[in-house]
């Protein structure tokens, strides 16, 4: 189970972030989480939310830059080791990790993760074969509301 995930490539000046989030919240778009990179010249502002094909044209609009990324949530046992667990699975698949941020809510005693994988189907399937849950993006928005 993929998830879209939209990223945009953001001048590095104050204001700049501002300006996309206030673009979505004016359309009654709420992010459930990002991720914010940078370096002297831009960032990246990677984020999920619900629908992301009418965030990506309110985004497009207004000038931005808009890539869209398939990413993988999984969950992880939040404790001491959770983390490594799942990094050993996907290391002995073969998978590389591009990127990975968490999300800012837990579910029980599970965290959730998002990863960017250069091969997101060969992550799924060594993920679910190691019984590793896959989050897809209706149980995602449905924890969201809990």
């Amino acid at each position: 189970m993929k998830i879209h995930q939209l990223s945009l490539f953001l001048e590095n000046k104050p204001g700049r972030l501002s300006e996309p989030c206030q673009a979505l919240a004016s359309e009654g778009i709420n992010i459930l989480t990002l991720s914010l990179a940078d370096t002297q010249q831009f960032g990246i502002l990677r984020i999920i939310v619900r629908d992301w094909e009418k965030a990506r044209d309110v985004l497009s609009k207004m000038g931005c830059v808009v890539n869209i990324t398939e990413v993988v949530a999984t969950e992880v046992e939040d404790r001491p080791g959770g983390l490594a667990e799942i990094l050993k699975v996907i290391e002995a698949g073969g998978i590389n990790i591009e990127y990975m941020y968490a999300f800012t809510f837990r579910y029980g005693d599970k965290a959730v993760l998002v990863f960017r994988f250069n091969d997101p189907d060969a992550a799924l399937k060594v993920l679910q074969a190691k019984g590793i849950n896959v989050i897809g993006p209706v149980e995602l928005y449905e924890r969201m509301r809990s």
